[in-house]
């Protein structure tokens, strides 16, 4: 019955999120196109061959999930991976990084999820398996493969205790849904016992995917060619900011007075639709601005960098001589910090940082990151690292190692697949 309400619900609030979705494709043209696949008439045509179904619904789902879409192929040559997405971001990020492999990987939008729809998305495509990126858990989706008799898998599966709290007052209908999972391949141990006690049968602790991401030989020349641009000037990275934290961010560097000569801001929002709003803040406040979709020869004199381009993100860690990660000055739950470990680069957060905690706090642990309170914390540290090479040298060096550690989740988690895929 509650199943039954929660159906009945999307069917009335489908008007709504169709006008919304026209709405936001003001700004985002690309929440205009496939809306058919929304509902759920997918564009992608259907195969014989073995298909394998991966969702990552946004950007750093489907970024984490290179290294398994990878493994998979490796591992089953003859198969598809149907990649699916909730975003144009997420897809204009799947094409960048699976476009080379052709017809063995194709992309779709996830239908809404209502009984027909995925009912129809399942019968046309007639997936072998279902896997699931992170936190993505939706009842109908799951309640279909059961009855289509395709194993759904939740992979990289992370759950903070503020999540538990919301699904726990769902009630029956997340209980269900995640008693219907029959693997979970979780982070961390404390992930685990959260998806446990919403009654998943069977969760392992795998690690994170996302330290296995290797950073592209492109991005990384990418890297070089940026760092070229500012002229080897001193940068501070500020990366996937969100709403109310560029302002901070550019009021507390206006307002240090001691800043390395030459020094240099870069700001990445986290999402595209606000690169606009963004370049307003900075030049609002008398700094002047280059975006880097524009960015021809040279940096100049300019103040702050806007990184205005989608899948650059390495490019960006590669550039910058530290990082802070977004999301973390308020109370938005923080982004992923493995990236820049990756690369070597010594990481600054802020309080926040709830959905990573775990990752987060080993590496405030380990040496590799910092945390600061606020924003004026914030510019204090990044101006004290952009002065002392030796101290960005040790805790890049302690990045390097933290991230090292960890590697190996993919091929774990594909072991753990083998039994749901034969």
């Amino acid at each position: 019955m509650t199943r039954i309400l929660y159906s009945l619900a999307w069917y009335l609030a489908l008007p709504l999120v169709l006008v919304r979705l026209w709405w936001r494709g003001r700004k985002e043209p690309g929440y205009r196109a496939h809306w058919a696949e929304r509902l759920g008439f997918p564009d992608a045509a259907p195969t014989n061959r073995l298909t394998l179904w991966v969702h990552a619904v946004s950007v750093g789902e489907t970024r984490a999930a290179e290294p398994l879409v990878e493994a998979l192929l490796k591992e089953y040559p003859d198969s598809r991976i149907l990649l699916t997405h909730m975003t144009p971001t997420g897809r204009a990020t799947g094409k960048s990084l699976f476009g080379h492999h052709g017809e063995r990987v194709v992309q779709s939008y996830l239908p809404y999820d209502t009984g027909f729809m995925v009912g129809r998305f399942l019968k046309r495509f007639r997936p072998r398996v279902c896997i699931l990126m992170e936190t993505e858990v939706w009842p109908n989706l799951i309640a279909g493969c059961a009855r289509a008799n395709v194993p759904v898998a939740l992979v990289n599966a992370r759950l903070s205790e503020r999540s538990l709290r919301r699904g726990r007052k769902m009630g029956a209908l997340m209980l269900d849904a995640a008693s219907a999972i029959p693997l979970v391949a979780a982070q961390t141990e404390a992930d685990a016992q959260r998806i446990r006690s919403l009654g998943a049968p069977k969760v392992a602790v795998t690690g994170s995917i996302k330290f296995d991401v290797v950073p592209p030989a492109a991005a990384l020349e990418k890297g070089a060619w940026l760092r070229a641009q500012a002229a080897n000037r001193p940068t501070f990275l500020c990366a996937s900011t969100r709403e109310g934290e560029e302002a901070l961010i550019l009021d507390a560097w206006q307002r240090v007075d001691a800043k390395p000569q030459g020094a240099l801001l870069a700001i990445v929002p986290r999402h595209p639709q606000r690169f606009d709003e963004v370049e307003k803040l900075v030049t609002s406040r008398g700094l002047t601005v280059q975006r880097r979709s524009r960015l021809e020869s040279g940096l100049g004199n300019v103040d702050v960098l806007l990184g205005d381009s989608m899948g650059e993100m390495f490019a960006y860690y590669a550039a910058c001589d530290c990082a802070f990660i977004g999301g973390s000055l308020m109370p938005l739950g923080g982004q992923n910090l493995i990236e820049a470990c990756a690369l070597g680069k010594p990481v600054l957060v802020g309080e926040h940082t709830f959905n990573f905690a775990d990752a987060t706090e080993e590496a405030v642990g380990d040496g590799a990151a910092l945390r600061v309170p606020d924003a004026d914390a914030l510019m204090a540290a990044a101006v004290r690292l952009l002065e002392d090479e030796a101290a960005r040298g040790s805790m890049g060096a302690h990045a390097l190692a933290f991230a090292g550690r960890h590697r190996g989740a993919t091929l774990r988690t594909v072991e753990l697949l083998r039994q749901l895929i034969g």
